[in-house]
């Protein structure tokens, strides 16, 4: 049997991507890499658009809540449907920012995902290779400073919590509208869409690291009271905590898809089967 003599006391070669494990490791990190990409492609199009967003009474999760709406745009909201009415007319529009309502709310969604510790894992290993994997060497670089250098705003990630917890309130009453079409009761497939949509990204956000702590972060013996509320709500955010993985790529691909939806149905590229018609 050969020995093989690494040179750093970490146990794997210097070289970026040296290891000694045998598994396929860096499929995971190619998969993050593809899915990200794709989904940032597709929403930064879908934001930019400011158009095709509303197909009735379906509002896109990604133009939710709906600031302010600009009158005459092809498959835009009716203005009844905006929180403070019509897009300002003194409002400049430049490339990089268009009368398009998503880019009003954009910071909310974007800086909980992005601060999220679980995504941080995500695009730390496949964008950055940072490192690439469990016992793969990250190659020679500077050494690592966490939050405590350029990446210090990622600690915003408590305080985006609270914004997230708001939008699930806002997505759910869309879900709700989604069953009324013009003062009747009906369901389509996208209410079915919207509401799956509002359930994954409440699962997610229920399973937040910083909502965890906020529940039990100052308890000492949380199994001293098992009959207590709070112990209980502990329990399902650790349910919801050890499925953060999962409804963290969940809702994040299904939340592309029902704007999809929404867009497609808007454009009338597809017909949306329900009981209104």
């Amino acid at each position: 049997m050969t020995t093989r003599h690494l040179p750093l006391l970490g146990g794997h070669p210097r070289e970026l991507g040296g290891t000694l494990r045998t598994d396929a490791w860096w499929v995971g990190p190619t998969i993050t890499v593809l899915v990200f990409s794709s989904f940032i492609a597709y929403s930064t199009w879908a934001l930019f658009q400011g158009a095709h967003y509303y197909a009735a009474p379906y509002l896109s999760p990604m133009y939710s809540p709906l600031l302010l709406v600009k009158e005459g745009v092809p498959g835009g909201a009716p203005l009844e449907h905006a929180w403070f009415g019509a897009w300002p007319s003194w409002w400049p529009e430049f490339p990089l920012f268009p009368a398009s309502p998503a880019l009003l709310i954009l910071v909310f969604p974007l800086s909980f995902r992005f601060t999220c510790y679980y995504y941080r894992k995500a695009y730390y290993r496949s964008f950055a290779a940072s490192p690439p994997g469990c016992a793969v060497s990250p190659g020679e670089r500077p050494a690592y400073k966490g939050e405590t250098g350029f990446l210090i705003f990622q600690n915003v990630h408590r305080y985006a919590l609270y914004f997230a917890l708001f939008f699930i309130v806002v997505l759910g009453w869309d879900a709700v509208q989604s069953f009324s079409k013009n003062g009747q009761l009906g369901v389509g497939v996208g209410s079915i869409v919207l509401t799956i949509n509002v359930l994954l990204i409440a699962a997610y956000t229920f399973g937040c690291h910083s909502l965890r702590h906020l529940i039990g972060g100052r308890t000492d013996c949380m199994s001293c009271g098992e009959a207590t509320v709070k112990y209980k709500a502990w329990k399902g955010a650790s349910w919801f905590n050890g499925r953060h993985m999962l409804f963290a790529w969940l809702s994040l691909c299904w939340v592309g898809f029902t704007d999809l939806y929404v867009r497609l149905v808007s454009m009338g590229v597809i017909k949306d089967l329900n009981t209104w018609s």
